[in-house]
């Protein structure tokens, strides 16, 4: 992921890219993205999928700060920030583009939107990877991993007629890692919390900690 950082993210430009250089009149052809012109969607644009798994990878390395960076860069809003990203992006900034041109005369330039499935990645990477929301069955999992910078959010998860208000909390200024979990009065070191349907509201509290605190509430230096 250093070689990615290095190598496809564009920070002056805000972009990841799928590859570089792209393909331009290559022998043997590479296939049918030579078809497009350099820079424009899978020879060498930010391609969004590609995009996403790089945001979801680096999350997944507890690097929470270059996670909301990346994702920062395909968030459609951010390209629409002012009346020159505006000219520049020329798509609705409401709706995720599956590509983004990297090549100028077009740098910035959104490509086809609407049709990709990249929205539901996008979603997925940001519930799941970085605010650490995951549901498996009758089972809720919060494991984040958010930027230093992040003290505290909200989220609200409803599953049937019952909501769970869950606030996280990060006291340390960490990326990772949860020190405990209080489910309405009840305290627990593990981070999954099992669902029930009885129609109420429970009051979630999720509250994060140093990397060397592990959610079993022992000091993972000591020995044994």
């Amino acid at each position: 992921m250093e070689a990615v950082d290095a190598r496809l993210v564009r920070r002056d430009k805000r972009l990841v890219l799928l590859l570089d250089p792209p393909f331009n009149h290559m022998h043997p052809s590479p296939g049918y993205i030579q078809g497009y012109l350099p820079g424009v969607r899978e020879n060498g644009g930010q391609y969004t999928h590609a995009a996403l798994w790089a945001v979801s990878a680096v999350a997944r390395m507890n690097d929470g700060d270059r996670a909301l960076e990346y994702l920062g860069f395909l968030n459609p809003v951010q390209h629409s920030q002012t009346a020159a990203g505006v000219a520049r992006y020329r798509v609705e900034p409401y709706a995720i583009a599956g590509d983004v041109y990297s090549t100028a005369p077009h740098t910035g330039r959104g490509g086809w939107t609407w049709y990709t499935g990249s929205s539901g990645w996008m979603y997925r990477v940001a519930v799941e990877d970085i605010l650490g929301l995951t549901c498996t069955g009758r089972a809720l999992q919060i494991n984040p991993c958010i930027p230093r910078g992040w003290t505290r959010y909200e989220m609200t998860f409803t599953r049937s007629d019952t909501r769970y208000h869950i606030v996280v909390e990060n006291p340390d200024g960490v990326c990772r890692g949860v020190r405990f979990v209080r489910v309405d009065d009840r305290e627990q070191f593990e981070s999954t919390i099992a669902l029930v349907d009885d129609r109420a509201t429970h009051e979630v509290l999720v509250v994060m900690g140093s990397e060397e605190t592990r959610t079993d509430g022992t000091d993972s230096s000591s020995p044994g």
